[in-house]
C-alpha cells in the first residue's frame, strides 16, 4: 500500500490514524458486533458517540454551554438557504442582511439569501478580469444598520484568500461560513452568533455539516418553517429528528479526538503556520517562476494558489507531481493554475516533500 500526498480541496485528506481506527472498527464497533453504520441511532452506544462529538467540538472551540451544536446534512450549500430562511423569512417580509462578498462561495450564499430578503454588501471584492484576490479591511466595511446579521466566508478555497481578523459587526449577530479553515488554528469563535462548516476539509468526510449557534441567536429563529429547515427543530431533537449521517459523525468524532490528542487548536495552528510559510517561501523565492496573485496579508493558510509562467507548464507540473506521488494539485476549473490545499491532515513532512519537488521542477524547467 502506498499513500500519496493528497492536496485535494475537498473531500480532503483524513488523518491516517483516523482511517486506521475506522478500518479496525468497521465490522465490530464498541463491541456491538456491528459497524457504526448498522447500529440504531437511538441506541445507547450511538447516543454516547453523538453527544460526545458535540461536547468535544465545544471543548476544542472553547465554547460554553450557551452554544448549541447541530449536525445537519446538505453541506454548506444548504446552510446558504437555511440561515436566511430562519432569520429573514420570506422575501416580502422586508428583512435585510449584510453579506461580505469575497469570492465564489460568498456569491453562492448571497444568491440563496436574496430569495428571502434584501441583501446589502459591506464590501464587494469582485474585480474585472479575474477572481477576487484580497480581503477587505475592517475600516472599509460599510455596514447596514438595518441588517439582521453580518455574514462572511472566513476562507476562500478557490481564490486563495482568508480573513486574518474577525470582522466587527457593530453589535449585530456575526455569522461565518468556516467550512475550509475551521479548527486550523485558534479562532475567535465566541465573537460569532452562528458558524457553520461542511466537514469535508478539516473535520472529517462529506455527509455532515456542523452548525454551532448561540442560544440567544437561536431564540430569534423563525418557528413556522419546514421541519428539516428549522434550527429550532434540530436543536430540540439533538439533530436526530430523522436518522443522522451516523458514519460521517463517527469519523468527525475520531478527527476531533485526533485533534485533542495532538494538542488541540494551538498545536494545530503552529503546524499550519509552518506549512504555509514553507509553501509561500518556495513561491516567493522562485524569482517569479511561481506567482501567487494574493497579497501576503490576505493569503490563505489552507489553499495556496499559484501559477507557472505558461499554462503548458502548469499542466506539466500537475502531471509530474502525480508521478511523484503528489496529487490533486490542479487549480479550480474557472481559475486554473495550481492549488495546494494544505488542510490539517496534510502534515509538515508532506509539505517539505512538496517544496523539494517544486524546487527541482523549477530547476529542470526554468
Amino acid at each position: 500500500m502506498k499513500r500519496v500526498i493528497n492536496f485535494s480541496a475537498g473531500p480532503a485528506a483524513i488523518p491516517v490514524e483516523v482511517l486506521e481506527q475506522a478500518r479496525d472498527e468497521m465490522l465490530d464497533w464498541q463491541g456491538t458486533g456491528c459497524s457504526v453504520m448498522e447500529v440504531s441511532h437511538r441506541g445507547k452506544e450511538y447516543d454516547a458517540l453523538h453527544h460526545g462529538a458535540m461536547d468535544l467540538f465545544r471543548e476544542l472551540a472553547g465554547m460554553g454551554p450557551e452554544w448549541k451544536i447541530l449536525f445537519t446534512t446538505g453541506g454548506a450549500s444548504t446552510q446558504f438557504l437555511m440561515l436566511p430562511m430562519n432569520y429573514l423569512g420570506a422575501a416580502g417580509e422586508g428583512k435585510q442582511a449584510d453579506y461580505i462578498n469575497t469570492g465564489n462561495w460568498s456569491k453562492a450564499a448571497i444568491k440563496e439569501a436574496k430569495r428571502f430578503g434584501a441583501i446589502s454588501f459591506p464590501a464587494n471584492m469582485e474585480r474585472e478580469g479575474g477572481a477576487p484576490n484580497a480581503i477587505p479591511k475592517q475600516a472599509e466595511l460599510k455596514l447596514n444598520p438595518a441588517a439582521e446579521y453580518l455574514h462572511y466566508t472566513t476562507n476562500n478555497t478557490i481564490e486563495g484568500t482568508e480573513f486574518h481578523y474577525t470582522p466587527d459587526a457593530k453589535g449585530k449577530p456575526l455569522v461565518a461560513d468556516m467550512s475550509s479553515d475551521i479548527f486550523s488554528r485558534p479562532m475567535e469563535f465566541n465573537k460569532h452568533s452562528l458558524i457553520y462548516a461542511g466537514a469535508q476539509k478539516n473535520l472529517g468526510p462529506s455527509g455532515v455539516t456542523v452548525v454551532a449557534i448561540k442560544e440567544d441567536f437561536l431564540a430569534k429563529a423563525k418557528e413556522d418553517l419546514p421541519t428539516m429547515m428549522s434550527y429550532k427543530v434540530f436543536n430540540e431533537h439533538d439533530s436526530m429528528f430523522n436518522t443522522p449521517p451516523c458514519f460521517s459523525i463517527y469519523i468527525l468524532d475520531l478527527v476531533l479526538r485526533w485533534l485533542k490528542k495532538n494538542g488541540g487548536l494551538e498545536a494545530m495552528g503552529r503546524v499550519n503556520d509552518a506549512k504555509q510559510k514553507a509553501l509561500y517561501s518556495a513561491i516567493d523565492g522562485s524569482s517569479g517562476y511561481y506567482s501567487c496573485p494574493v497579497a501576503p496579508g490576505d493569503r490563505s493558510w489552507m489553499n495556496i494558489v499559484f501559477k507557472l509562467p505558461t499554462p503548458e507548464l502548469d499542466e506539466k507540473f500537475i502531471k509530474e507531481a502525480k508521478t511523484a506521488g503528489i496529487v490533486q494539485v490542479k487549480g479550480y476549473r474557472t481559475v486554473g493554475g495550481i492549488r495546494l490545499s494544505a488542510y490539517n491532515a496534510v502534515n509538515l513532512d508532506a509539505v517539505k516533500t512538496t517544496v523539494q519537488f517544486m524546487e527541482e521542477f523549477r530547476k529542470k524547467n526554468g
